[in-house]
């Protein structure tokens, strides 16, 4: 039986032949498709914001909003960046900034810190893009027939132990 830690024919599917040259083609591999799946996930959260109604919104702009809609608990700007691993905290602000402009989210000040929730047309448009998801995703997905949750799950994990190397290099690349 053939070694599956190698591709088919020897090539491998990456984005920098240098680096498929490394001493992991595998992992250039895996980056490639995570940045084309990236590309695609994000143009797909945009046009299913715009299926429920809400049409001018960037991919960062639709994952802040569903952030402070989570669990309907006020949330700090330092609780979004954490939660979606985002160090620039002026992007998340600008993304604030329009989405309370849009009517989405609604700001209470709390001594120097700023409370941040969604309205009741910034939940229901979270709502909406839910019904959006599971017309045009999800059951999609399922009529495919190899939908596994404790699959996609596992994946999911690994891709949050996986942004935690990530960062680790990055910090490290920073002290070159």
């Amino acid at each position: 039986m053939a070694d599956k830690s190698k591709a088919r024919d020897g090539r491998r599917i990456v984005s920098s032949a240098e680096l498929a040259d490394s001493g992991a083609p595998a992992l250039s591999e895996f980056e490639y498709g995570l940045f084309i799946s990236d590309n695609a996930f994000e143009r797909w959260i945009v046009r299913c914001m715009a299926g429920a109604g809400y049409p001018d919104f960037s991919p960062l702009e639709v994952m802040v909003v569903h952030t402070v809609n989570h669990r309907a608990r006020d949330k700090r700007l330092s609780d979004i960046c954490f939660v979606l691993n985002i160090e620039d905290t002026h992007l998340v602000n600008y993304a604030l900034k329009k989405l309370l402009k849009a009517g989405l989210v609604e700001a209470e000040k709390r001594g120097k810190e700023t409370a941040w929730r969604t309205t009741k047309q910034g939940a229901e448009a979270c709502a909406r893009y839910r019904e959006v998801r599971e017309l045009c995703l999800v059951e999609t997905v399922k009529a495919l027939g190899n939908f596994d949750e404790d699959e996609i799950a596992t994946v999911a994990r690994f891709l949050r132990a996986l942004s935690g190397l990530y960062d680790q290099a990055a910090r490290a690349a920073t002290s070159l």
